[in-house]
């Protein structure tokens, strides 16, 4: 035990990883960060520019390729943003045989709601699936009985 406190601060960290294999990651949280500035700061102006809108009008407008780009851009870096910060938190403060399911349900999560987000933009942007009849039965419960 008394030879370890003689070992500098690099002997002692020797062994314990190496500092090159989260530079990819702290790059890739600061790439997405900036990247959501313009991208947040479009989403809330459009919000604001369609606040007093009608449905028709607003899935008119996002249904146009430029809108729905940039909206399947926002889904696309947002999530994986919060995938990498959260990731960094999991990683951090967990520290129980937790910290590998936390990391796996995490991104699943990430995942699912970015595909959830990315499908119904391309839902309303190809317009085909929104015109399509709907058998929900929220749709059937709402139309008047024919057996009065």
């Amino acid at each position: 035990m008394g030879r370890y406190r003689f070992r500098s601060p690099l002997g002692r960290a020797t062994g314990l990883g190496t500092a090159k294999a989260g530079a990819g990651h702290w790059w890739a949280e600061r790439v997405t960060a900036v990247a959501l500035v313009p991208l947040t700061m479009w989403f809330a102006a459009s919000i604001i520019a369609h606040g007093g809108s009608d449905h028709m009008t607003f899935t008119g407008w996002l249904g146009s390729p430029v809108p729905a780009g940039l909206m399947i851009l926002l889904l696309i870096v947002l999530f994986w943003h919060t995938e990498l910060g959260l990731q960094v938190v999991i990683e951090d403060y967990v520290h129980s045989g937790a910290k590998f399911p936390a990391l796996i349900v995490m991104r699943f999560v990430c995942f699912a709601l970015a595909l959830a987000g990315i499908l119904a933009t391309l839902r309303i942007a190809v317009g085909g699936w929104a015109a399509a009849p709907s058998l929900s039965m929220a749709s059937l419960l709402m139309q008047p009985s024919s057996m009065a």
